[in-house]
């Protein structure tokens, strides 16, 4: 995905600690180009809410309407919580739209396709003017009861979604896990302590050996994990021992 082809427009903000909100989400998921058309308040590149993002409120670019804020890109998506308005636009969950963006961010460098997703203001959000030049909208689901969210949440919830993917590419820090003849000696050195216990007796059925060996095995242990346990219950067996 390139990021940098990826453009937050926000239509006629009225709070600048919402717009440094929004540009906090931004730098939190690593996206770096904010529009805004027609701000309500000029001094919303001191917005004390961007933390972290002062440079990407400083670079910020203001239009003085929808039609030249996204007159580079190719496609261009609203945002709506629907509510009880009628639209004329084809309606995508953000689950559903955000593949739809990254396929648009993911074309090749020779077509260098830019997506401008939009916000609206937090009193009236997109006008019908403002939606007329959108392909289609997107919408977040939440409750009925109170289907808008604030701002900066929405900016960074959208961007989250469309980032959650990539993320998952992230090499994984999970343990290796023991095989299994590992496992088996964890398993036969329990078993041999719970019979030296008399938690079990020496001649148990094989069932319960059995359920033993199962829930050892839903344990999913790591080679260290193994080992440790290992030496425990070697310990413990050899206490038991010396006591007999």
């Amino acid at each position: 995905m390139e990021s940098d082809r990826l453009c937050i427009v926000l239509v006629a903000t009225r709070n600048p600690l919402n717009i440094g909100a929004a540009a906090r989400a931004m730098a939190n998921f690593g996206f770096q180009r904010l529009r805004l058309v027609h701000p309500f308040d000029t001094a919303f590149r001191e917005a004390r809410s961007a933390v972290g993002a002062s440079a990407l409120l400083a670079t910020a670019e203001e239009f003085p309407s929808v039609a030249e804020a996204v007159a580079d890109c190719t496609l261009v998506i609203g945002t709506t919580a629907v509510g009880h308005r009628q639209l004329q636009h084809p309606l995508q969950s953000l689950k559903d739209g955000a593949p739809l963006i990254l396929q648009e961010l993911s074309a090749p460098a020779s077509a260098p396709n830019r997506v401008a997703l939009l916000f609206g203001s937090e009193k009236f959000g997109l006008s019908n003017e403002d939606l007329s030049h959108c392909h289609w909208l997107m919408h977040i689901p939440t409750s009925e009861a109170q289907p808008s969210m604030n701002l900066g949440q929405a900016v960074a919830v959208c961007l989250y979604e469309l980032t959650r993917e990539t993320a998952s590419a992230i090499p994984s820090t999970a343990p290796t896990l023991a095989p299994s003849a590992e496992v088996e000696r964890v398993s036969t050195t329990l078993l041999d302590t719970l019979q030296a216990s008399e938690y079990i007796g020496a001649e148990s059925p094989d069932s319960k050996q059995a359920s033993i060996r199962r829930m050892v095995r839903r344990m999913h242990l790591s080679s260290e994990d193994a080992s440790t346990w290992l030496g425990i219950l070697r310990q413990i067996l050899w206490k038991l021992r010396a006591k007999n």
